[in-house]
């Protein structure tokens, strides 16, 4: 009798992908609010457990979440949640500039009355949650007020490099407390950038979307520790969100994982 195991249906395989899918958004989500922080190994039988499936779709999570970016896998350690140096941060506004720039100039050649109406109503709300000290709904609205932009401005292309590149500055360490000035700031130039797409001006918009991630890696570059000594506290809008992890230790990859969730 033969030992091999039988090939899987094509129904197996469809049910296996999406429950991947599932699992992917899930660590990702851990990954994001920082229950998987920076430099932490995942443990595909402890993972497997806490999210009641088989180690098959989160093995298949896992490599999906590193072609993303997120997750980096080490020779005959296992994978890791990525860790962004502070050197790799600046390179990551550099590019988002660009990519914001582009969105933000072809958005002021032809956006419609409701797309600006929507971006309007978020600018809103963020002036709001800054009036009212409230960093997590400023947050918030400023993450969709960036998501709209790539929306209504960007290709496919474009959304699918932005949000990846979002996705690792998501793997630094949120600050406790945030600096009201640097959310006024940050909006400040939220404006400025719909002023000049009202006005139908590309290259006004492009150097208004330049200009407002140039600064967020100006105030990351004045307020964290490993770029500048002395420094105070971090804001957590827009481009202000995060201060770098270090990497893990040399030991703590080839030692016993921690827990992961």
């Amino acid at each position: 009798m033969s030992l091999t195991a039988p090939e899987p249906t094509a129904l197996e395989i469809v049910r296996t992908r999406s429950l991947s899918s599932l699992v992917a958004q899930e660590i990702e989500r851990m990954i994001l609010s920082g229950a998987l922080p920076a430099g932490e190994r995942l443990n595909e039988q402890q993972l497997a457990a806490q999210l009641r499936v088989s180690r098959g779709p989160v093995r298949e999570a896992v490599r999906g979440l590193e072609r993303s970016g997120l997750v980096v896998a080490v020779r005959n350690q296992g994978s890791y949640v990525r860790t962004v140096s502070a050197q790799e941060a600046l390179e990551i506004y550099d590019l988002r500039a660009a990519i914001t720039g582009l969105a933000c100039a072809r958005l002021a050649e032809g956006a419609a009355p409701a797309q600006m109406a929507t971006l309007r109503a978020l600018v809103k709300r963020m002036d709001t949650a800054r009036r009212a000290d409230d960093p997590p709904s400023y947050y918030a609205a400023n993450l969709e007020f960036h998501a709209a932009l790539l929306s209504f401005g960007g290709g496919p292309r474009s959304q699918r490099l932005y949000e990846d590149l979002g996705n690792e500055l998501h793997l630094f360490r949120r600050r406790a407390l945030v600096q009201p000035e640097n959310m006024r700031e940050s909006n400040a130039e939220h404006a400025t950038i719909l002023k000049a797409i009202a006005a139908g001006d590309a290259a006004a918009a492009r150097a208004a979307g330049e200009a407002h991630i140039a600064g967020g890696k100006r105030r990351f570059q004045a307020t964290d520790a490993t770029t500048k000594p002395g420094t105070g506290r971090k804001g957590e809008n827009d481009d202000d969100q995060h201060d770098p992890s270090p990497p893990p230790a040399a030991g703590r990859r080839g030692g016993r994982p921690r827990r992961a969730g």
